[in-house]
């Protein structure tokens, strides 16, 4: 007979004695763990984020989307100030996701959450996730994210399509961009990515802030994939970019390839892409080819970019190039 082992609840406060000090730190460093949970891909842009006179616990950024997205977390049971501070934080940062992390949510604020999702536009999407820990016997505890309270995918596309109608071009894209990244995410997992918008490119986490992995199509009849950077202040952007660049010919010779090495002197941000012809009016036996372009060239500049960013990132004193 199996000897099964007993699973027991843990305290969240053993590991984290306070939620602003401890937990909330904790979570901008581990936000791909509400990432998995969500099936989005989250990046921290800012923590204790001041939107009016108010502070935010987390502020991020889907990278789908590329809107805002807050997060508010409460240990305990949920309470109306903390439900009011989520409202004001989404509006006041234009937010296209609110995530309310709590370890108990009483039913009053489960009904209040369930009905601002039916009655907002379906570009904005509030969230209740409960926080737990568990273990087996001994063994190292496991913080897991349970998402209670959550958009309603399909009734979110239903408005979507009455509300904000969407050319067959736009149509396309999504078609294209939803095939990319269910085969990233399934066969690779690349990303945590469910859903794609209506729009001609998508970008995805490094692990560095401001760092990403995309794929588009861009202007004048062209598919990309790269790696584009913008930590939201130029010089830290070129000094990234830079620091690539002096290495190109081994990252070329290990990419298998010529890349474009933009640094964009004129811009704030920077790019490393490889690039080739195609628009999203071909015909689905060329668009199945272009796919399967992208798929294979940003999982490539990952493999050869990312191990040289990561190493940078390790070298480069806190705060020195970004924050």
């Amino acid at each position: 007979m199996a000897d099964f082992g007993e699973i027991k609840s843990v305290d969240i406060r053993e590991l984290w004695p306070n939620e602003a000090r401890d937990f909330t730190p904790w979570l901008a460093d581990n936000i791909d763990r509400l990432s998995n949970a969500l099936g989005m891909d989250l990046e921290v842009t800012a923590r204790e984020a001041a939107v009016g006179d108010f502070s935010l616990d987390l502020l991020a950024k889907d990278l789908g989307s590329g809107r805002p997205v807050v997060i508010e977390n409460q240990f305990g049971d949920t309470n109306h100030d903390h439900l009011g501070k989520i409202i004001t934080y989404a509006a006041g940062v234009d937010a296209v996701a609110a995530i309310w992390l709590t370890e108990s949510l009483r039913d009053e604020h489960r009904q209040a959450i369930e009905w601002l999702n039916q009655r907002t536009d379906a570009d904005t999407h509030f969230f209740a996730v409960a926080i737990e820990v568990i273990q087996i016997d001994s063994s190292r505890p496991a913080v897991q994210f349970r998402p209670v309270v959550y958009p309603n995918a399909w009734q979110n596309t239903a408005r979507e399509t009455a509300e904000h109608p969407i050319s067959p071009r736009m149509e396309a894209y999504q078609r294209f961009f939803q095939a990319v990244i269910d085969e990233l995410r399934e066969k690779h997992r690349f990303t945590r990515a469910r859903t794609v918008g209506p729009k001609s490119w998508h970008f995805f986490p490094s692990g560095i802030q401001g760092v990403n992995y995309g794929i588009s199509f861009a202007q004048g009849g062209h598919a990309s994939a790269q790696l584009y950077i913008d930590q939201g202040d130029a010089d830290s952007n070129k000094a990234i970019f830079d620091s690539l660049a002096v290495r190109k010919a081994d990252i070329e010779e290990e990419f298998g390839a010529s890349l474009e090495w933009e640094r964009l002197d004129n811009r704030r941000a920077s790019r490393i892409a490889a690039y080739r012809e195609g628009h999203i009016e071909q015909p689905e036996e060329e668009l199945r080819e272009i796919r399967s372009w992208m798929i294979e060239r940003v999982l490539r500049i990952k493999q050869v970019l990312g191990p040289r960013l990561a190493q940078q990132e390790q070298n480069t004193p806190a705060g020195a190039a970004s924050t």
